[in-house]
């Protein structure tokens, strides 16, 4: 686990914890997200268990160990960050762009746990940190996390940090304290198998309400200096529910919400086609003159959509004409 001062003061008292885990088998438990509040209201908390959604990634997007690590805590977060959302079209969008062999990757959420994602690079083969640990760092390298909230205006908000570790977690609670100005504890954890599938996967997310007492800043401190990392917990049989009463117990914890979680793509052939036609008529001529039917695989998903020449033809007709 790493730390630093704490959760008071949003630029001077960050808190952050990651959780990496051991080379275990451990239970099934449905994939799903759960929103609290504790302390009156002092305290919003998120977590979530996604072995599942991070598994179908790696077997959607054939992910090396580092890989699906960094993917599977980017969905989790992305899950639970979405979740905070108000409207069924709102998406949230996670993008890390680094210089590391990853180069990085993109994840997409709404507010109903539906989440997807892909790596830029899905196959990288780095030696482990110096603790031993699956080096995500090292796979993302040095760079910028982009969180792009489309609400339905008519630009979506966008804010961008620098990554301050490529861990994730830390990033995504150094973009709640620099731009949503949000002290924030965020852990995300990915165990893997010996057999490179996902043993478990999860996180949490835990924020201070402006105005909140010092008293219960050092005692939410004092808890997450000793809890049990994330996938350890998870792997023992907790549910998301059990994590937060282990943060939140004695402070009035109130569970709201439970929501259903899973990797979700909504591609369809009708939207590739209107991908396909909006690169426009030449691209489109260029490909029917090749005589060879094309394939187009969905970066969310890695889903492969098969156009014939005659297709081909139909479209650039209807491009054409518009």
């Amino acid at each position: 686990a790493q730390e630093s001062r704490g959760l008071g003061d949003v630029y001077k008292r960050q808190i952050f914890i990651l959780h990496a885990g051991e080379w275990k088998v451990g239970s099934k438990m449905k994939d799903y997200i759960v929103k609290a509040t504790a302390a009156q209201g002092m305290i919003r908390a998120f977590a979530c268990t996604s072995k599942d959604t991070v598994e179908k990634a790696r077997a959607s997007h054939g992910t090396s160990p580092v890989v699906t690590a960094a993917l599977g805590r980017l969905l989790s977060a992305g899950a639970m960050m979405g979740s905070m959302m108000k409207d069924e079209k709102d998406l949230l969008t996670l993008k890390i762009q680094g210089n590391g062999p990853m180069q990085g990757a993109v994840v997409t959420a709404d507010c109903n746990g539906n989440v997807k994602g892909y790596p830029f690079e899905p196959v990288v083969m780095i030696p482990a940190n110096d603790k031993g640990k699956l080096d995500v760092a090292g796979a993302i390298g040095i760079g910028i996390l982009s969180v792009i909230s489309d609400i339905g205006l008519k630009e979506p908000y966008v804010g961008q940090v620098e990554l301050i570790s490529g861990e994730i977690a830390e990033d995504i609670t150094y973009y709640y304290a620099t731009s949503e100005q949000t002290p924030s504890s965020v852990s995300l954890g990915v165990l893997m198998t010996k057999e490179n599938t996902v043993d478990s996967a999860g996180g949490f997310i835990i924020q201070l309400m402006p105005h909140c007492p010092e008293e219960l800043i050092v005692k939410l401190e004092e808890k997450l200096a000793h809890i049990e990392p994330m996938t350890t917990m998870l792997h023992k049989g907790m549910t998301p529910e059990d994590v937060l009463r282990e943060l939140l117990n004695d402070m009035d914890l109130e569970i709201n919400e439970k929501i259903d979680m899973q990797f979700h793509c909504n591609c369809t052939k009708e939207r590739v086609e209107k991908a396909l036609i909006s690169v426009g008529r030449k691209e489109l001529q260029e490909m029917i003159d090749d005589k060879k039917p094309i394939e187009v695989k969905c970066h969310f998903c890695n889903k492969a959509y098969h156009f014939s020449v005659h297709e081909l033809e139909e479209m650039l007709e209807r491009a054409s004409n518009e």
